[in-house]
């Protein structure tokens, strides 16, 4: 009687194990839309096709007061908190580059010259995510499953790629379009020595350089309501164009504007993204057991068309209505190679973006630009009056001036009376608002305001300087890049708030105006895989969202 009893106890727990795996979703698939504020799935919402953005609105849970909680807002911080659910304060990414204390150089956020290239010659190759210092919810499910359930980061922009796919992935592939760029998916030795075949074989389709055609709007360009005139002040004019509206006749611009750069800088470089996904899938045979698998997929073209023309452009809302497109494509892929309703969705974006700063101002709304290097000299300028000592601030990076401590310990000057005399300096400015000393930041105190506690969970003590300065509401720096388009690294709501949307095996059906943080975003799947959350996560897990 015993043994029967404990028999049946053995096969209930086997079946139990059984149902716990086929609980999890075959796949799990990240989608960060880079430079997407929230207000474009609203704005647009009415000319979405059925299969993209309103499919996940409407089978899924929409989270629509989701928020950064730390500055600045970059595309690297960004892709690393998402995927860790921490901030740079404990996953070191304090922006896309920052001033090395070591080097006394500015270093890029994904560089590391003890890896070699692969699948191209350029030092674009050479990158890795040695930088960021805690684990994603990928590198938790590599660990979980015995290193069995496969992980595959892609992005056309390098940081995109790899701080998604975390340091345990089986790969993580960008694209090679900048500079002298040939326009082939690339690698690095940190992931594997050699691309797949398939990977090649793709290379050498032609299929990037098929996209090297005219950029027109999809619909006529009179029902574009949504968004301001098409030729205007506001917007980049590319080299060989004579004003900035369409039509781009990419493969006649090619040449002047940087080859491939000119596809990355447009919708197409987000169609090229999904034409290597579905390859992926295919080939790595993805979501194709009970073993979870994570795909990282980040649309960047969408911040590039984003920065040379502003969120009010025809250029915008062209590339969001053909990103929808995109992304019912990828699905139904899912849908058929994976399985419909075996697999989980989310999408979220590493920052959002303001409007053009003249065009505010041309609707009477304050704004403006700031002269970063001309702050910078004149910093170095009223230092030297006082101690006779050149350049005593050495980068005013990511809003944060980096001081020489060699010549300050040199000449026996006096640390904190330097730092005040800086920030009375940038106070002195009209668009500066705030100004604090980094060293104070640790120690702020649970009651401080909404932004300083942005500064805290942005703040490495290591990597940041020594002096960070905040601009009034929609003004960021001056340069000739700049004067046109936009840009992003605020903690304001123009620059914090994006869209979070989750579907497929797992999640509800819903929406929430709760506030919400990005840092919750890797939790909550590591809650619904049932793994260990990433080792320095701080973000809640959105049970609320969940079956």
């Amino acid at each position: 009687m015993l043994k029967k009893v404990f028999l049946l106890f053995s096969i209930l727990c086997i079946t139990a194990i059984s149902q716990s795996q086929n609980d999890n979703p075959k796949l799990v698939v990240g989608i960060v839309v880079d430079q997407m504020r929230y207000d474009y799935l609203t704005r647009f919402y009415n000319k979405y096709g059925e299969g993209g953005f309103k499919r996940m609105m409407t089978e899924g849970f929409n989270c629509k007061n989701n928020h950064y909680n730390f500055i600045p807002t970059k595309t690297g911080p960004g892709h690393a908190s998402i995927f860790t659910g921490t901030t740079p304060k404990y996953h070191g990414i304090i922006g896309n580059d920052w001033f090395s204390k070591e080097l006394l150089r500015n270093i890029n956020c994904v560089e590391d010259n003890s890896v070699e290239p692969v699948g191209t010659d350029s030092k674009d190759g050479k990158k890795s995510p040695v930088h960021m210092q805690v684990t994603t919810f990928a590198d938790e499910n590599r660990l979980f499953t015995q290193m069995k359930g496969k992980t595959i980061g892609i992005s056309v922009k390098h940081r995109g790629a790899i701080f998604a796919a975390g340091h345990t992935a089986n790969a993580a592939y960008w694209w090679d379009y900048d500079h002298d760029g040939k326009g082939n998916w690339i690698s690095s030795t940190f992931y594997m020595d050699a691309l797949p075949e398939w990977v090649s074989t793709f290379n050498a389709s032609g299929i990037a350089q098929g996209y090297f055609k005219t950029w027109n709007t999809l619909y006529d360009i009179d029902t574009y309501e949504e968004s301001g005139t098409d030729s205007n002040a506001y917007e980049r004019v590319l080299e060989g164009e004579n004003e900035s509206g369409f039509p781009h006749k990419l493969d006649e611009l090619k040449n002047e504007n940087g080859g491939f750069h000119v596809i990355a800088n447009s919708p197409f470089g987000n169609s090229l993204t999904t034409d290597f996904v579905l390859k992926a899938i295919e080939a790595e045979q993805l979501g194709k057991d009970a073993i979870t698998d994570v795909l990282t997929v980040s649309y960047s073209s969408t911040d590039k068309v984003g920065h040379d023309y502003g969120p009010n452009s025809i250029e915008v809302e062209d590339t969001y209505l053909r990103l929808d497109l995109e992304l019912e494509r990828l699905f139904i892929a899912l849908d058929q190679m994976v399985g419909k309703g075996e697999y989980t969705v989310f999408l979220t974006s590493d920052h959002g973006a303001p409007h053009v700063p003249s065009y505010l101002k041309d609707q009477k709304i304050p704004s403006g630009l700031f002269d970063l290097n001309t702050m910078l000299k004149d910093v170095n300028d009223k230092l030297y009056e006082t101690y006779q000592v050149s350049d005593l601030a050495l980068s005013r990076i990511n809003n944060q001036i980096f001081l020489d401590h060699k010549k300050i310990e040199e000449h026996k000057i006096d640390i904190q009376e330097l730092k005040t005399r800086v920030s009375q300096k940038l106070l002195s400015y009209e668009l500066i608002s705030n100004v604090y000393m980094t060293s104070a930041i640790n120690l702020f105190p649970e009651s401080v305001g909404y932004q300083e506690i942005m500064l805290f969970n942005g703040h490495h003590q290591k990597r940041s300087g020594d002096v960070i300065f905040t601009f009034t509401p929609e003004v960021f720096k001056d340069t000739n890049w700049n004067r046109t388009g936009t840009d992003h690294h605020s903690g304001f709501n123009y620059d914090t708030h994006v869209p979070l949307l989750f579907f497929g095996k797992g999640i509800k059906h819903g929406q929430t105006l709760r506030r919400t943080h990005i840092t919750d975003i890797a939790p909550t799947i590591s809650s619904l895989l049932g793994i260990s959350f990433p080792n320095a996560s701080i973000g809640e897990p959105l049970e609320f969202v969940m079956e």
